[in-house]
């Protein structure tokens, strides 16, 4: 993170809402923490903090990475055994960290917005925060609604570990309080402009988000696709607010991330990074790091490639997309020979060997660490909404309409270098399709623009073909793959219904007995 809001660890340490610790809860008591805005001002900040687990889980790295398995990549020289391809039980330990820590988020926004109220302060940028709290409990919950089904829906804040404990809440009732935080935070948060920086939540990047909330409503498992309609309404508040716009280059959108610097046109939330876990402040991520391009050299810039592409989304990119690829899918590595570390150029054939290439290491500032960087992670940027819009025109009007050619070209001619509001044969996607074809033509567009971003794995979900994309990877791996990436198919090949949801943790089972787990666990 580049800017005074500096997301500090909270002394207000509150237990999940299932008491998953079954100890006294330890923390400074409402009453003699919250009395002035300085106060509200660090709760806040504890409360984005649970986007960041210092352990990797969230934003950090887990939802970018080994959370978020699907036909973007694979992990290098990884088997069995494994989250990463696919095999884990519900004690693993991620899975329930990660369950942990988004509950940790929900419980202190709730213990926020019991007291918010009370501190005497401006009361625009005190509701300005309530709002900020409100959305961030509602997209806390849409996390864990999107990765582990229905859950318990808890809007109080954690009093004493002998509070009751909760069932899980019926998937549309979690979503309709998702969809009320977010509303309600719409009403207060702040504008865009009111910020010099994006990572903060604004009017703009609520709705973006509940456009996203949205759509996953229209599709599975829900598939309330009156929901298309509101995803529609929401995609074009942000539009029609004129407060975004695409980055004319697109490979600057992630130098910006790598150098630090805040760019809310096109990003319109990112989550902050701080330095490089040198020091006290442990906020940095694996940015670069985990998603980034081999290289053994600290100084360029240290990745050990763990995430590798797949044949298949390099292929989707065809012949003519290449500068877009190019930046997504790095055509290089670097190689110490000599004593001398240099990019080494792969070969036409040297598929997967390739990592992702969006946040390149080498190009940032100052100090560097192995393993940790302050590159901010993108939540949602421009070009999500417009093809969001795009979606939800076609689903709206039983096909695509102008405005949905209009929405999806956009983002094709930006890929192509090419003027936005012009016609261009090269890059348009075939005029005339019908609903079916369109559908088809977004959902490799979304794969080619966004891939690396966290949203696949979602995406596949909502559109109900998670497990048969996964299944005909593996199939397809095994077939065509170089003998010594064999083992790439393992995640397609081990992906069953069961994996549209995480396992409910064991953790949590052993404690709250009114807590039913997930099929197929």
């Amino acid at each position: 993170m580049k800017t005074k809001i500096l997301i500090l660890l909270m002394s207000i340490m509150m237990l999940s809402c299932s008491k998953l610790l079954n100890k006294d809860p330890d923390f400074v008591t409402p009453d003699t923490y919250f009395n002035t805005e300085e106060d509200l001002k660090n709760g806040l900040n504890g409360v984005y903090n649970r986007l960041i687990d210092p352990n990797g889980r969230v934003y950090g790295r887990g939802l970018f990475s080994y959370f978020v398995v699907s036909d973007e990549a694979f992990f290098k020289s990884i088997s069995i055994n494994n989250i990463r391809v696919m095999v884990m039980d519900a004690s693993h330990l991620d899975i329930g960290r990660l369950w942990e820590v988004l509950y940790e988020g929900v419980n202190r926004a709730n213990l926020l917005l019991e007291q918010v109220d009370q501190v005497n302060m401006d009361k625009t940028q005190r509701d300005a925060i309530k709002g900020e709290t409100l959305f961030l409990r509602g997209y806390y919950y849409y996390l864990l609604a999107d990765l582990f089904g229905p859950v318990p829906l808890k809007l109080s804040s954690t009093k004493s570990p002998n509070d009751p404990y909760l069932p899980r809440a019926p998937l549309p009732e979690v979503y309709a309080s998702i969809v009320k935080d977010m509303q309600d935070a719409e009403k207060l948060v702040n504008d865009i402009d009111y910020f010099s920086y994006n990572e903060r939540i604004s009017k703009t990047g609520v709705q973006a988000i509940l456009a996203r909330v949205f759509l996953k409503m229209a599709g599975a498992p829900l598939k309330d696709v009156a929901r298309y309609k509101d995803a529609l309404e929401y995609a074009d508040k942000v539009i029609l607010s004129n407060k975004h716009a695409l980055n004319a280059n697109y490979k600057q959108i992630f130098i910006n991330h790598t150098q630090d610097i805040n760019e809310k046109k096109e990003c319109i939330w990112e989550i902050g990074m701080y330095g490089n876990k040198v020091g006290t402040v442990d906020l940095a991520g694996s940015m670069g790091v985990e998603n980034g391009i081999e290289c053994p050299s600290e100084a360029i810039g240290f990745s050990g490639g763990a995430m590798k592409i797949t044949a298949k989304l390099y292929e989707l990119f065809g012949t003519a997309d290449t500068a877009r690829r190019n930046w997504s899918i790095a055509p290089y590595r670097f190689v110490t020979t000599a004593g001398n570390t240099l990019k080494s150029n792969f070969t036409d054939k040297q598929i997967y060997d390739r990592n992702p290439g969006k946040w390149r290491r080498e190009y940032e500032t100052g100090s560097k660490a192995r393993s940790y960087t302050s590159t901010n992670f993108p939540v949602i940027r421009y070009s999500d909404v417009l093809l969001m819009k795009a979606e939800a025109e076609n689903e709206v009007n039983g096909g695509p309409t102008a405005a949905a050619y209009d929405a999806i070209n956009k983002v094709r001619r930006r890929a192509f270098n090419k003027p936005l509001g012009t016609a261009n044969a090269i890059c348009d996607i075939p005029a005339g399709l019908n609903k079916t074809q369109f559908l088809s033509n977004i959902q490799d567009e979304r794969a080619r623009e966004l891939c690396f971003e966290g949203i696949r794995k979602h995406d596949l979900i909502r559109w109900d073909i998670y497990v048969k994309t996964m299944n005909d990877l593996g199939k397809n791996i095994t077939a065509t793959a170089p003998s010594t990436y064999k083992y790439a198919a393992n995640a397609g090949n081990n992906t069953t219904d069961r994996d549209v949801f995480f396992p409910i943790p064991t953790t949590e089972l052993t404690v709250n007995k009114l807590i039913k787990q997930n099929n197929g666990w």
